[in-house]
């Protein structure tokens, strides 16, 4: 087995990114993503320079049992290595609240100008592993500037490329009403591939989760089903927007959070409705920027100082948000800034390194008692238990929290683990016992 320190990918399927990295698609340039890596990269070593700094900032702490030194010592060489090495994963060019409503002919311009520069991304190796683009709703106000958008951007871009579309590429649709909005995009985009001669079906869509009649129809139904199923399986996630489900939902600007019950009512339907979909779910961002003074700011020693102390209230907010959402299951979510990077893969990563050992000793122990249920500590394991341990490590490995030499620790092969299902490799090493 290869070993080394990137991420692991399933061959079955493409790993879900931990994060979507928004902006302003007047903004996005074939460069983009090396710049905002720079950007997150120098965020941490400017701010959190040393492991005791970075714990800290997002007020770490340590599960018991294991050393707090060390933790956090493998917790900041490891957001460091990630930061150097792919710090964005998803990025979607906006052309929604991150750009606004322009003048026709201005965003007839900057459709173009962002697909020359995809193209020029894709050519130069410079774009991130998942890429898209945002459109604005299909609402009846707004839905011929949002196909215009979407046909002139595919239509560019596909043309600079000889075809070509970046891997993983994706188009979002904000604030969904109704299926028919799902169903529209679905008969442009059809129409767009047959022009472009793309493949047919090879646009998938992600969903927006940001309205009262995504989570619930006017007759009290459960949407999504609906709408997934109006995207003929084109979806591929399904992403919540905490402020506007928060702002229909009447409640007041100071309380629009993440952690808000509002918000978990309605993820927990998200993951009730959508589960066994293999549609993605990603959770929304936190909105309080860890922002420092602009370049060449000349600020006194105090100012500094309150400098740092915000930029790390930022970095625990964020860092709280992001834990809530990896707790409730949700291991994606949106972020607004290169600088809330560090925290978004602190918690990541702290998320999974707490509980490696016991995880580890849990699947080793049942794999080799070939899935009859045993007990390791004080807790009990059933084959549920031991595929929900199996998506562990397939997800820490995914985001490179934990390394393939760490994986060798559960007792499993790398082939095994990309089969991504514990009955197959029960079944698999039981055909290999019968077999000696």
């Amino acid at each position: 087995m290869k070993k080394n320190s990137k991420a692991f990918v399933s061959a079955e399927s493409p790993r879900q990114p931990v994060h979507t990295v928004y902006g302003g698609a007047h903004l996005w340039k074939a460069d983009s993503t090396p710049k905002l890596s720079a950007l997150a990269l120098r965020a941490l070593l400017e701010y959190a320079p040393t492991p005791r700094d970075l714990a800290e900032a997002i007020g770490l702490e340590v599960p018991a049992g294991m050393a707090p030194e060390a933790f956090a010592d493998t917790l900041h060489a490891r957001v460091a290595a990630k930061l150097k090495r792919e710090a964005i994963e998803d990025f979607r060019i906006d052309f929604e609240d991150g750009y606004g409503n322009r003048p026709d002919k201005e965003e007839d311009a900057h459709a173009r100008q962002a697909a020359t520069e995809t193209a020029h991304g894709l050519e130069a190796g410079t774009l991130p592993p998942f890429l898209g683009i945002r459109i604005k709703p299909l609402s009846r106000e707004l839905a011929r500037r949002s196909l215009r958008t979407l046909e002139i951007f595919v239509t560019t871009l596909v043309k600079a490329t000889s075809g070509a579309l970046p891997p993983h590429f994706v188009i979002t649709l904000p604030k969904i009403k109704g299926p028919g909005e799902v169903a529209a995009l679905v008969k442009a985009l059809a129409t767009l591939e047959k022009k472009s001669r793309l493949r047919a079906g090879s646009i998938p869509i992600e969903l927006m989760v940001e309205t009262t009649e995504s989570i619930l129809d006017a007759r009290g139904a459960v949407a999504l089903p609906a709408l997934v199923a109006a995207a003929r399986g084109r979806c591929r996630g399904a992403h919540f927007g905490t402020y506007d489900y928060t702002a229909a939902c009447d409640i007041t600007a100071a309380h629009q959070t993440m952690t808000h019950p509002a918000c978990d009512f309605a993820k927990n339907v998200m993951q009730v409705a959508l589960a066994g979909t293999r549609v993605m779910l990603s959770d929304g961002a936190t909105n309080i920027m860890p922002v420092g003074p602009h370049k060449g700011a000349q600020l006194t020693p105090e100012q500094l100082h309150e400098n740092r102390s915000a930029i790390h209230r930022a970095w625990r907010l964020h860092y709280e948000h992001a834990r809530h959402s990896l707790r409730q299951g949700f291991y994606q979510g949106w972020d607004l800034h290169p600088a809330q990077l560090p925290s978004r893969y602190a918690a990541v990563y702290a998320f999974f390194l707490e509980g490696f050992e016991p995880a580890s000793a849990r699947l080793r122990n049942f794999m080799g008692k070939a899935a009859q249920a045993t007990l390791v500590g004080d807790v009990f394991d059933d084959a549920a238990t031991g595929q929900g341990l199996l998506n562990y490590f397939l997800r820490g490995l995914g985001c490179g929290a934990i390394t393939a030499d760490e994986a060798d620790q559960t007792g499993l092969t790398m082939d095994e683990l990309q089969t991504r299902s514990f009955l197959k490799i029960l079944n698999a090493r039981r055909k290999q016992r019968a077999r000696a």
